[in-house]
């Protein structure tokens, strides 16, 4: 058996064992959606509040009620918040590289399955597709080996080829949606991150700076010293 034949017997196959590929891709996809949806929604704070209420903790100096109370909230930008906070004893570059880190590592988890979900929505109407074109091989192939088939029996074959292109389709586009929203949805949380990154950041980086009152006094001890008297013998005559 020669290639042709080999890829022949092959397409004779039909469409429908891609039907069937296509809806063991639906499934799956179904499943990642609600379990994304599940998680995001647990993962859901009101960032406003919480940076109102963070704010709160760090003007009073409470640096250990704030890092209590944020190891109590949900959400990446609790999480952010309290790890930059314990590390901040270190000074802000510490800090600073730790919430990176966390957020790094939570933003994988964000992701995760989101890559099935857009390679499903792009590559679900070209599989679709190819059933289809295997499903038109098979209604030639039935055509010329009957002798009184008619163009009736063509086109039935032909439109039920057909189907897997719009399975496809039918797989592809709710796929393509999620994939859009739930980026979005992560891409909010990882700003949401960043912004509250950038308030625990100002706080650690302005107890680092000096204090008024070390500063007055640093400046009257450098203070240039009066000029010395003259020798009443250098004293300009009146």
């Amino acid at each position: 058996m020669n290639l042709e034949d080999l890829f022949l017997s092959f397409s004779l196959l039909g469409a429908e064992w891609v039907l069937w590929l296509l809806v063991g891709l639906s499934l799956v996809g179904v499943a990642i959606m609600v379990e994304r949806a599940v998680t995001y929604r647990r993962l859901h704070v009101d960032a406003r509040t919480l940076m109102e209420r963070l704010a709160g903790f760090l003007r009073r100096g409470d640096r250990k009620g704030a890092v209590a109370w944020l190891d109590g909230q949900r959400g990446l930008e609790a999480a952010v918040a309290s790890a930059g906070l314990k590390e901040s004893d270190r000074g802000a570059a510490a800090a600073e590289e730790t919430m990176a880190g966390v957020r790094q590592r939570e933003r994988l988890h964000l992701e995760r399955n989101l890559a099935f979900l857009g390679t499903v929505g792009s590559n679900a109407p070209f599989i679709g597709l190819f059933g289809t074109v295997l499903g038109i091989i098979k209604a030639f192939h039935s055509l010329a080996g009957a002798e009184n088939a008619g163009f009736k029996v063509v086109m039935a074959d032909i439109s039920e080829a057909l189907v897997a292109t719009g399975v496809g389709l039918l797989v592809a586009i709710p796929a393509v949606v999620a994939f859009n929203v739930f980026s979005r949805r992560v891409k909010r949380i990882l700003t949401q991150s960043e912004s509250v990154e950038h308030l625990v950041l100002a706080h650690v980086k302005g107890e680092d700076l000096p204090r008024p009152d070390a500063t007055a006094s640093d400046s009257t001890e450098t203070r240039s010293p009066r000029a010395p008297k003259l020798d009443p013998a250098q004293e300009p005559a009146r």
